[in-house]
């Protein structure tokens, strides 16, 4: 039998992927430059753009406010994206938080952004191509903020698999699945001929009744919406319900699938 592919990231010694990740001094600086314009045009004029443009796409059929975006943020990313993560990652003998410092060296702007919509198109396009997604749909509609958002991520990826991309190395040093690329750009190519293609679930979620139920409420960006635009709208009431919901709520799923009898902001 034939030697197991594996990727720089399962090759290499810890400081040679930091390096890798980082680049040089010179793109390190850009990168934090990078950080720091996202960090800037948080929550501003452009996300209300890019709602405007989903609706008129018919993308998301939810508005939630810029609280509830960042409330749902929290929830995200305590209910679905970390303990989801953390569980794969171990599940491959590799540490969730060194994983984390990877990604925030290759592009530290795509790391503060849970719900994508302060980053930039290339920023969602990195972020999709450095992680094992749960399941990507979220981002190819993020990506349809954009006019090229998906024509971009196709041919990105495409790079990444012949090795131009001008970040191949520090991907590499990130993703430890040597399938991954192929099996995105398959996907992406799919989702470009039939919006209504089964997700790329990654197998933790497949396995884990609970992450396959959170992936039903944050795993689209319509049904994400929809469960964000359910959220307390006043800061008062949706600080009660950062600190006091501990699970994500019974009937987020429905909600998210646009089933729930009611939608009105519930008091927490």
């Amino acid at each position: 039998m034939g030697a197991v592919e594996q990727t720089a990231r399962l090759r290499e010694s810890p400081l040679a992927l930091v390096r890798r990740a980082a680049g040089g001094p010179g793109v390190l600086l850009r990168k934090l430059r990078g950080l720091a314009s996202a960090l800037r045009g948080y929550g501003g004029r452009r996300v209300e753009e890019r709602l405007d443009r989903l609706e008129r796409r018919g993308v998301i059929d939810a508005r939630p406010t810029k609280i509830q975006r960042m409330v749902g943020a929290i929830d995200m990313m305590r209910f679905f994206i970390v303990p989801c993560a953390d569980d794969y990652y171990r599940s491959k003998g590799i540490s969730f938080w060194f994983h984390v410092l990877l990604r925030f060296l290759d592009d530290p702007a795509s790391v503060v952004d849970p719900t994508g919509f302060n980053s930039s198109r290339d920023a969602i396009i990195g972020h999709v191509m450095q992680v094992v997604h749960a399941n990507p749909l979220y981002d190819y509609q993020l990506l349809e903020s954009f006019e090229d958002g998906l024509d971009e991520l196709e041919r990105q990826i495409e790079a990444v698999l012949d090795g131009t991309h001008p970040r191949a190395a520090s991907i590499g040093a990130i993703v430890e699945d040597p399938t991954y690329h192929r099996r995105l750009l398959a996907h992406v190519r799919a989702y470009r001929k039939d919006r209504n293609v089964a997700p790329m679930l990654r197998e933790n979620v497949v396995r884990n009744p609970e992450f396959a139920r959170a992936e039903r409420v944050f795993g689209t960006l319509p049904g994400a919406m929809r469960y964000f635009a359910s959220l307390p709208r006043s800061p008062w009431a949706a600080l009660r319900h950062a600190l006091f919901v501990r699970r994500l709520p019974d009937d987020a799923v429905a909600i998210a699938a646009g089933e729930a009898a009611s939608q009105a902001p519930r008091v927490t």
